[in-house]
Formats: C-alpha cells, structure tokens, sequence
C-alpha cells in the first residue's frame, strides 16, 4: 500500500472532505484543534497532513509559554478577573477560579461591583473544605485587600503572588482569559450581567467536555474517548449556540 508519510497511509477522499468541513463550521480553528478532534474519531494522521488539507492556512498557537510552577501542577490554583462591556457601556467583572493540572474552571461568577468580601466568597463557593488547594497564584490588584487575604489564610491556603507587571508568571489563567476572549467574547454582543452569566456557563461547557488542548495531549479537561471507525459515520454537535462544534460518530 502506497504512504504518505512513514507509518501513515495517504489520506482518503472522506478525511480530506471532513477536515475541511470542519474548517468552514469553526473559523477559530487552527491545525491543532482540528487535529485533536480527527483523533477522538479514530482518524490517526499527523497535524501537519491537516494543515495541508485545511482551506485557509491558519497559525497554530504558540507553544512556548511555561512556567516556574510546574513543580505544584496538582497543588495549585490561580484566579484572576477579567473585564467585559455591555452595549449599555457597563463594565462587568468575571472571576476565575482555574486548576492547573487539568485547566479545569472551579468557579466563576460575574458582577459589576467587585468587592474584596464578594471576592472572598466565591473562594469559599469554588472549594469543598476537604478539597481545598496548597498554593493560590493571583497578581497584586488592589480588589484582593486584607479581608481576602485573611479569608485564604483561614482556609489554610498559601497565596503565591506574581511580580508587577509580569503576567507570563500567571501564564494558566492569562492564557484561559486569552482564550475565553479569542473564542467566545470578542464574537457576541452582551446586554447584561445575566447573558454574560448564561454564556460563559455554555462556554464552559464546552471547554470541560469537548474542546480539545495541547497542553492534555490533545484531550479536554474531562477525557474523552477515542471514537473508532467501526462506530459510525460522523455527525457535527453545535456547541456555545454554534460557534463552535463537536464531531461524535453515530451509528446509521
């Protein structure tokens, strides 16, 4: 049997077809991602046979970033707020809760008025006292006040903070945040603090159960399972109102 590459066999027509099928339905997707997903179907090509066969050529993202904190990848937690505008011109705040080892969100919430007592809060509602973290990476902002901080020290969790003005030692969230921005946010309009609240928890959803991620070897946050041939054919599952996809394979 003729090859493509070592090991590999060339490509079918149906690969080829659903590859760029799943370019034309998610136009945020580079190489990796598409790859990720042709995995969980059972198709095992490399990622740069669907950069060849992708319709428009796309950047994958960086691979670089790393941190000093890889040591406590189970043992860590960071947070961090992040700010979006409504078409009223109000600025709401959403709070990360992020667990490196799996980049699972624990929690968020959404407000217009942070407070450092609010803050606090949802700490307490993102961990049940026995599943408390060792380490908290957050920056310097001045939300986290003395009363925040005297809340985590309650709770018997060590708060690690970043330098000033370096974002790269928060590398998990700012890449989270970046994400949420580049996938979901900077594509919808949002009217109010319950439309935000209603479509970050889709996001997420998705983000947990479907999205693919490099730094998992190309699996979500909560595994999923390889999908073979045999299985049937493949069907597209629209995901965050369509903005994005899941391919599962059903049975005829």
């Amino acid at each position: 049997m003729r090859r493509g590459q070592p090991g590999r066999p060339l490509i079918s027509g149906e690969v080829r077809d659903l590859i760029r099928k799943m370019c034309r339905e998610n136009p945020l997707w580079g190489a990796p991602r598409i790859h990720g997903e042709l995995l969980k179907l059972g198709i095992d090509i490399g990622e740069t046979s669907v950069s060849k066969y992708m319709v428009r050529s796309r950047k994958p993202p960086s691979q670089t970033w790393r941190t000093f904190l890889e040591n406590h990848l189970t043992q860590m937690v960071s947070i961090d707020f992040f700010t979006v505008p409504t078409i009223r011109f109000q600025v709401l705040y959403v709070f990360l809760v992020l667990a490196h080892n799996r980049r699972r969100i624990l929690h968020f919430n959404v407000t217009a008025h942070p407070t450092a007592e609010w803050t606090g809060q949802q700490l307490r509602e993102a961990f049940p006292f026995d599943q408390l973290p060792r380490y908290l990476l957050r920056d310097r902002d001045a939300i986290f006040g003395d009363e925040f901080r005297e809340q985590v020290r309650d709770m018997g969790i060590h708060e690690v903070l970043s330098t000033p003005r370096s974002p790269w030692q928060r590398a998990y969230v700012e890449r989270m945040i970046g994400s949420i921005r580049r996938e979901c946010i900077d594509h919808l309009i949002v009217f109010n603090e319950t439309a935000l609240r209603r479509t970050l928890n889709l996001y997420f959803a998705y983000y947990h159960r479907s999205r693919t991620h490099l730094s998992l070897e190309k699996d979500s946050p909560d595994p999923r399972l390889i999908e073979p041939r045999e299985m049937g054919r493949v069907v597209a599952l629209p995901q965050v109102g369509g903005l994005h996809h899941r391919y599962e394979r059903r049975a005829a």
